[in-house]
């Protein structure tokens, strides 16, 4: 990347392409803040080498599931250098997207869908990688050097990253902590071939807390600092392609896209910010949807209102398939309608979930009658099941 942003020559004073590396340093620390950025550090490519042990044995053991990009090439992933040989330092930067209120408080709301905070606004993986190109076009004309550029989209581990350049730690849950940011930080990274001055990784401070492990409703931890993403909400509702597994159904509750228990429960949220980015912050229309208006979305409305927005890349088949399970969950007979319309949909993985939340909520005879003319026209092995299973 190169080019020459307005202002560098105002910022850095002549001469600045020979400075210090440590007042390069702090002039890219300045320019980080004024594109947005909440926090930056910078780490050496070799630092993550005890985390790529263990995201290897998380592969072997196959907590990953059905994500195989991850287990692709692992070499890539557990140290910088073997995504790019030439990177001599690694910029760590955070967005913080806090909250304005309690995410646990809509789970107490069971005909409304409970959406993670991170897909409320507008999706940061757009506004993060714009934000990062700006600040690595700065430092190129700053500083000529190599650089890439990576917000969640290849084999980088920024959460160990972020931890070996002070951002923060990764705590038992396996996410990003910080003192200052508490559990709310959206990651970018910029790898340069610039030798720049270290920051000390940021030191564990879980102590002997256990409030995320605890507060899991599918138990998807093993042990600390292990995560069996086959086992986690946030999998199965987005990452999970077919059927939601029955073990796990009624623990989802009313989350259906994500889920924010273990973020929420850390203590160190005391010490959270709300989000500043206007564009990440929850839109009114997706802080607690109602289910039912949710179940009569097609694609085309599934598409426009979830228009910028992560939940998009789920599709809507996945999505109804989400909010029927939900609707299961509700224990309003009401809903039922919103079901049992969807039996008839063109999507045997929508037809399925029909399926389970009608089991949930009507009476045992009106089911066995639904049944009995609903599975004489079913020809998808897979929804022939969910009615046998529920039966």
């Amino acid at each position: 990347m190169a080019g020459r942003r307005a202002g560098v020559a105002d910022l850095c004073g002549p001469g600045f392409l020979n400075a210090d590396p440590t007042e390069l340093k702090a002039a890219l620390e300045r320019e980080a803040r004024a594109l947005g950025f909440d926090c930056i550090g910078v780490t050496a490519p070799g630092t993550i080498e005890a985390a790529g042990k263990h995201f290897l044995e998380f592969i072997a053991a196959g907590g990953h599931g059905d994500m195989d990009w991850l287990a692709a090439q692992p070499e890539r992933r557990v140290d910088p250098r073997g995504l790019w040989a030439d990177v001599r330092s690694v910029i760590m930067l955070g967005i913080n997207y806090g909250p304005d209120s309690d995410p646990l408080a809509i789970l107490k709301q069971r005909t409304r869908a409970a959406i993670s905070v991170y897909a409320q606004g507008d999706d940061y993986h757009d506004l993060i990688k714009k934000r990062l190109k700006a600040l690595a076009r700065w430092l190129v004309a700053t500083a000529p050097s190599d650089v890439k550029v990576f917000v969640d989209t290849a084999a980088v581990m920024e959460k160990p990253l972020a931890q070996a350049a002070h951002l923060g730690w990764q705590g038992k849950h396996t996410n990003l902590v910080s003192r200052d940011f508490g559990s709310w930080l959206f990651l970018g990274a910029i790898y340069t071939t610039l030798e720049l001055p270290r920051d000390d990784p940021e030191i564990d401070h879980c102590g002997s807390c256990r409030a995320c492990l605890d507060i899991c409703p599918t138990a998807a931890f093993p042990a600390p600092y292990r995560l069996d993403a086959r086992r986690c909400i946030s999998y199965l509702t987005i990452e999970n392609k077919g059927p939601i597994p029955q073990e796990f159904r009624k623990s989802i509750g009313n989350r259906i896209y994500g889920c924010d228990d273990c973020l929420a429960a850390c203590p160190w949220n005391k010490f959270a910010q709300e989000g500043r980015e206007a564009k990440l912050a929850a839109r009114d229309e997706l802080r607690a949807p109602s289910l039912a208006e949710l179940a009569r979305l097609d694609d085309a409305a599934f598409r426009t209102l979830f228009t910028k927005s992560p939940v998009k890349r789920i599709g809507r088949d996945r999505f109804l398939r989400n909010v029927l399970i939900a609707i299961g969950n509700s224990g309003e007979a009401t809903l039922a309608e919103e079901a049992r319309r969807l039996l008839d949909d063109g999507s045997p993985l929508v037809r399925g979930a029909a399926v389970w939340a009608l089991a949930q909520l009507v009476a045992r005879d009106e089911f066995e009658a639904l049944m009995t003319s609903a599975i004489a026209n079913e020809h998808d092995e897979s929804v022939r099941e969910e009615w046998q299973a529920a039966s």
